[in-house]
């Protein structure tokens, strides 16, 4: 995830001080790391350097004094085009789930077992992100969140079930060599 095109998204609504943006930032990719506040005055300071946004002036609020940033033109062009962008599908797909498959079937290990033990971690997850997204006042970027984790961990489930069902013969194959 690019953090500076998240944040010029943020800018779009309108000029913002860092400390809103990471707030907003936080509650509106709220299954993300959230941003570190030195994160978010670096990146600030780099969209200013490039040219993609600007110093809108400062207020103190009856507290420290705080920058307002807003987007230039070049900023929101940018934007638009990062985007309206096509996300390429990872060339390579791999995670750790599937090299411990891997490296158990290869090291006389047990697969089986531990397909069960990461099933059951990821219906255990499954079911926290199902109550996060139907609680009362979940917000839409809550329910979106929650949905795309749902289907990258269900996408998780149906492939240890079709490896579950392929651990005889991947097992002989690797005896086989």
């Amino acid at each position: 995830m690019s953090t500076r095109h998240i944040l010029l998204g943020l800018l779009a609504s309108g000029p913002s001080h860092g400390y809103d943006l990471k707030r907003r930032h936080d509650e509106r990719f709220p299954q993300a790391r959230p941003l570190a506040y030195g994160q978010v005055y670096t990146t600030l300071q780099r969209l200013v350097r490039d040219g993609l946004a600007e110093i809108d002036g400062t207020d103190a609020d009856g507290g420290p004094e705080r920058t307002l940033y807003r987007a230039t033109p070049d900023g929101s062009a940018e934007l638009a085009r990062w985007a309206a962008g096509i996300a390429p599908p990872a060339p390579f797909v791999t995670n750790e789930i599937f090299a411990k498959v891997v490296v158990a079937i290869l090291s006389g290990g047990d697969p089986a077992a531990y397909l069960r033990a990461q099933r059951a971690a990821h219906m255990a997850r499954m079911r926290e992100l199902t109550a996060v997204k139907t609680a009362p006042g979940a917000d839409l970027a809550t329910v979106l969140s929650a949905d795309y984790a749902l289907t990258h961990l269900d996408a998780d489930l149906r492939w240890m079930t079709t490896t579950a069902a392929r651990l005889t013969h991947l097992t002989a194959e690797v005896d086989a060599a």
